[in-house]
């Protein structure tokens, strides 16, 4: 009988866990946003943070991090689908009830996650959306391509000629509303903030919005698939050209969508255009990016630290949402909407420079990060080996 078991330690692509660990961190940057205030959701943020280092800050964050990182992350999950089917098909085990039986624990994680913790998950997205997933394991490169072009491309134009047309309505914001808000997130009474965070949940996962939301990311998963199925990312060295030139073909992308709307006032109907091809555009450039610097002693202990954190990125993307729970509800410190963006930056450095010295504390004694672990087990129907074993000198 075939078993199937996790990559070993020394199997592993260190750029990849890299690009891991830096999505983390450029995930945190933006969520901790829409965590502290309801301006992310609501509107409102030019008038509550009026000093030029906050708006500047903002900007900054627009242009850099601002779905760049959920869809470098959602790259990486096609990636990694991909090369597990491949891991799968070697050992002669059953892709589907194997790939099936991972989504739906992941799909647990993002109920838990999305209800208990924060609205703004995106778990129980990734689990649904890769159920559809499933169904392009067997297909070709080319269809892969075609599909993902075509679904983001089509919904993305849709969307921003909605958007477009009712540009004039865009800007404003319900004062009274985000009022409310504040009020039941600050609140010491946990299922007031519970009842808030399912309200944003369904308010921000309409049937329209998971619908454009599964036509975006879809479109990654497919994009990282063939990545991995390219090999460009496996042996960087063997196909350093080709990924110099996608490399300046991202930044070039990156540049004119991401930075380019600045040129012209960043008008909000341009938005769903800068975050989901200006975002996949510089998803792209920091993956190639990280990808070109491993090739170099140098590049690889610039890029170690994230890989603590990359390995271990379902443990540290939950932890930060519970560190942030804690922080700005009313039932822990209670800074929700007193929290000015440049000193939530501060938060951010903090937590992560923590995150990467927990991260390699623990990966030097253990084989996962404990929801990985947990992860796993559900996944191969067995408890896994959490401890690792330590040589003994002969």
């Amino acid at each position: 009988m075939n078993v199937v078991s996790p990559s070993k330690e020394s199997e592993r692509l260190i750029w990849i866990d890299a690009a891991r660990g830096f999505a983390i961190l450029g995930i945190f940057v933006v969520n901790i946003g829409a965590f502290s205030a309801p301006y992310f959701m609501y509107g409102g943020e030019e008038d509550a943070w009026t000093s030029a280092i906050d708006q500047n800050t903002q900007v900054f964050i627009d242009i850099f991090f601002q779905a760049s990182f959920y869809t470098l992350f959602s790259i990486l999950f096609g990636f990694g689908f991909q090369v597990l089917k491949e891991r799968l098909v070697e050992k002669n085990i059953d892709v589907y009830p194997f790939l099936f039986r991972r989504l739906f624990v992941l799909i647990g994680f993002g109920l838990i996650h999305a209800f208990l913790i924060w609205h703004g998950d995106i778990l129980l997205s990734y689990g649904v959306v890769g159920l559809f997933l499933v169904a392009f394991v067997n297909r070709k490169n080319k269809t892969l391509l075609v599909w993902g072009a075509l679904m983001l491309g089509l919904s993305v134009s849709y969307f921003s000629k909605m958007l477009y047309d009712a540009r004039a309505f865009l800007d404003g914001y319900d004062a009274s509303k985000i009022s409310q808000v504040k009020e039941n997130y600050s609140s010491s009474d946990l299922s007031v903030i519970l009842s808030q965070n399912a309200s944003d949940w369904f308010y921000s996962n309409s049937l329209f919005s998971s619908f454009l939301l599964a036509t975006t990311l879809l479109p990654l998963f497919l994009f990282g698939m063939f990545l991995a199925r390219k090999g460009w990312l496996h042996k960087p060295d063997e196909h350093k050209r080709t990924l110099l030139i996608v490399w300046f073909i991202s930044l070039l992308f990156f540049a004119a969508l991401k930075l380019g709307p600045y040129s012209y006032n960043n008008p909000t109907w341009f938005s769903y255009i800068q975050d989901n091809l200006g975002g996949t555009a510089s998803a792209l450039f920091y993956l190639f990016s990280i990808t070109l610097l491993a090739r170099s002693s140098f590049g690889t202990k610039l890029i170690k630290p994230f890989t603590y954190v990359g390995r271990m990125s379902l443990t540290n993307y939950i932890t930060q949402s519970v560190i942030c729970f804690i922080l700005f509800y009313g039932i822990g410190f209670g800074l929700y909407g007193s929290v000015r963006p440049i000193v939530a930056m501060g938060i951010v450095a903090v937590v992560y420079s923590l995150q990467i010295v927990s991260s390699k504390w623990w990966l030097e004694r253990y084989r996962f990060g404990p929801l990985e672990w947990i992860w796993r087990s559900f996944t191969y129907k067995e408890k896994q080996s959490l401890r690792k074993v330590k040589r003994r000198d002969s």
